[in-house]
């Protein structure tokens, strides 16, 4: 087991606490960032709305279903951006080994601080004091001795939390945990362990690492170290995005024909994300699964990246119309991506500012 220390923050309802911040008139009130329409997703909710049932990437027209009172607000990207600018700043005062996940959340490893504070939960609390003085924003925290138990712990006690997992404490927490709580263990594989009676950490430990690789391949390995508490992953300062997707598995196999909802929901999704990168998608990737677990991919680099949540729609959809195969073809899963993230150009005049389709 690894002497790291590591502490991953994450700030609370960001982009909706910025605008409650910014706007004494709706603070207390159920705030929703998104833009309105058929194919807008929801980018934050405060909790307020969460209340309702409100949660970021849901569809804007269910958000407004589950919260008719909800106060509806553009997202302003470059506002966010600043913020998380300032964010980073005081990250920078206590380490030099930060690892952005997106805007709102990060990795630090206070193992060897600049501050010179005795433990990582003290950085934690340093962290969160500094960011409510001089921000007014509330940040949750979690303190472990790796990446996957940070941030499960910063999620416990959300929002404006701090959750400590001490070394010799990591074996009683993760045995009632919930299976679906590990790093990778989605709607899928939940459900693959559902049928093997596995619910709890506790009993995934019950199978053997053989047991594991048989039935989820090199993910088993995985599995079976997150089972027991070990993740060496370090913290990776100023990784760049290789790239940004959104899938989604039917309950029943479809033809291809009926993909085209799917697909807009699913670019919707992904453009949103992209929208927390300061760099550019020049790439936009579509991926089928079919019945029989073939996996199909097309992709187009446009000589102008999009630029747009429509025009990702709109490119998503083109490659599906490039898929040829028997039409009564079935698919079980789809997924659309963008990829090839570069820096912005500025003496490039086809070349977007991220900061104009904000």
């Amino acid at each position: 087991m690894s002497a790291r220390k590591i502490v991953h923050i994450d700030m609370d309802a960001f982009y909706a606490s910025v605008e409650q911040r910014d706007d004494p008139s709706l603070r207390g009130r159920p705030v929703v960032v998104a833009w309105r329409g058929n194919r807008s997703v929801v980018c934050a909710a405060s909790y307020e709305a969460r209340r309702f049932g409100v949660r970021s990437a849901m569809p804007a027209v269910r958000a407004e279903r589950l919260c008719p009172e909800a106060i509806f607000i553009p997202p302003d990207f470059t506002r966010y951006r600043a913020v998380s600018r300032q964010t980073r700043e005081i990250f920078k005062l206590h380490t030099d080994l930060i690892e952005p996940l997106s805007l709102d959340e990060a990795y630090l490893d206070v193992t060897e601080n600049k501050t010179g504070l005795p433990t990582a939960t003290r950085v934690a609390i340093a962290i969160r004091k500094q960011i409510w003085d001089e921000l007014s924003l509330t940040a949750s925290a979690g303190v472990a001795p790796n990446k996957f138990l940070a941030k499960i712990a910063s999620d416990w006690k959300k929002p404006n939390g701090l959750f400590v997992i001490q070394p010799t404490e990591i074996e009683d927490f993760l045995q009632p945990l919930e299976v679906g709580r590990l790093p990778g263990v989605g709607k899928v594989t939940g459900e693959r362990l559902e049928k093997l009676n596995i619910r709890t950490v506790g009993d995934l430990r019950g199978l053997t690492i053989e047991d594991l690789e048989e039935r989820f391949g090199r993910y088993g390995t995985r599995l079976h170290q997150l089972a027991r508490g070990i993740d060496e992953n370090p913290v990776v300062p100023n990784r760049p995005t290789q790239s940004i997707s959104a899938e989604d598995t039917f309950e029943r196999d479809v033809l291809l024909s009926e993909t085209a909802d799917l697909i807009a929901r699913l670019a919707a999704k992904t453009w949103e994300a992209s929208r927390k990168e300061t760099r550019i998608a020049r790439t936009v990737v579509l991926k089928l699964k079919t019945a029989d677990f073939r996996i199909l991919t097309r992709s187009l680099t446009p000589p102008i990246p999009p630029s747009s949540q429509q025009q990702l729609v709109d490119i998503a959809l083109q490659l599906r119309d490039r898929v040829e195969t028997d039409p009564g073809q079935r698919f079980r899963l789809v997924g659309v991506g963008l990829s090839n993230f570069r820096d912005p150009d500025p003496t490039n005049p086809t070349d977007p500012n991220p900061a104009l389709f904000d």
